[in-house]
């Protein structure tokens, strides 16, 4: 049986903020309560507790110079969660970074896939 195509998934990160490193996974989250408008719903969608996505939040809040998500408490209104400019701004930067790595290392990358065993 044929193997799947080999795929390059590049995992930048700053490391610089020790255990707070804003990499794929942070960005992923942020991705997910920008569709969604919910750190709940968009902890649901991957696979994680409430609890740790509210912790991831508000680890990304304080890495940056100025919060990333705005949250609104329930209630009445129902609450809910947003990007903030600088949450926007700092996933479009990292976003463009992942698909500039991807496109910087298209050509090597298809070399070493046909130097795999299949």
């Amino acid at each position: 049986m044929p193997r799947p195509a080999a795929q390059l998934e590049p995992r930048l990160r700053f490391p610089h903020a020790g255990a707070d490193a804003f990499g794929p996974g942070k960005a992923e989250l942020l991705r997910h309560i920008a569709a969604t408008g919910s750190i709940r719903t968009a902890a649901t969608e991957l696979g994680m507790s409430y609890n740790r996505a509210w912790l991831l939040v508000k680890s990304m809040n304080t890495l940056f110079r100025e919060p990333l998500v705005s949250v609104a408490r329930g209630g009445g209104t129902g609450g809910g969660a947003s990007l903030t400019p600088l949450g926007e701004e700092v996933l479009n930067h990292y976003t463009h970074m992942e698909e500039t790595c991807r496109t910087a290392t298209r050509a090597d990358w298809a070399a070493l896939v046909r130097l795999l065993r299949e």
